[in-house]
């Protein structure tokens, strides 16, 4: 299917159902932006259906790429830690990302793929997806992860360091009338404390690890 100009973006390719597995599958032919080009595949959401909270990251990575999952590489093994630590079941969390597809380029010569932060068109582009997940799920809380998810769902001018520990609400005129009211957090993404330096690593994660707490305390008993 052509993307036309009246539909921009993966609108065009979104079914309307009440299934998070129509949309995945769905979601494997979508021609929204060029990502899918080069990407090995789609990588949808997973999780519990019904879970009360949503974890949204940036992409997915090298590993899930390649593995058709989202968070299964070494950002994603540190997500699990830091909801353990912080009481999260990550079996009653559904995690995603803002973009489905891995934008990576490579080094001349070499194999290795690099990642690329993805454009602001490409993130809008992509946005349909997440938001037929959040009205599928019609989550309590959305925990958005790193300045390419919050920035999805927030505006592009949105400061995430300037708003942690703060409950936020998705804006009016960027909702869509069938997603309903979360709760929503932000914090930092897992792949800031791999980041991070030796000695500053403990401090960054712990406080991924407060933010997460915070998340899971607004969830109702």
């Amino acid at each position: 299917m052509k993307v036309s100009a009246a539909q921009p973006g993966a609108a065009q390719f979104v079914p309307a159902t009440d299934a998070i597995g129509e949309l995945a599958v769905a979601a494997r032919d979508c021609r929204g932006c060029e990502l899918y080009r080069e990407a090995t595949q789609v990588v949808f959401g997973a999780g519990s259906t019904t879970a009360a909270m949503v974890i949204v990251g940036e992409q997915p990575g090298d590993r899930e790429d390649r593995a058709g999952k989202p968070f299964v590489g070494p950002a994603g093994q540190l997500l699990d830690k830091a909801l353990a630590a912080a009481g999260v079941d990550r079996e009653r969390v559904y995690v995603t990302n803002a973009v489905k597809h891995f934008k990576f380029s490579r080094a001349a010569g070499q194999k290795r793929r690099i990642h690329q932060t993805p454009s602001r068109t490409e993130v809008v582009a992509c946005r349909p997806w997440l938001f037929a997940e959040l009205g599928v799920i019609e989550p309590e809380v959305v925990l958005l992860l790193g300045a390419t998810a919050a920035k999805s769902l927030l505006g592009s001018d949105f400061r995430l360091t300037a708003h942690r520990g703060e409950v936020l609400r998705l804006p009016a005129g960027v909702r869509p009338p069938d997603v309903g009211d979360p709760q929503v957090v932000v914090s930092i993404h897992p792949s800031a404390v791999l980041r991070t330096s030796p000695q500053d690593r403990t401090a960054v994660y712990d406080g991924l690890v407060a933010d997460l707490g915070f998340a899971a305390g607004l969830l109702s008993a």
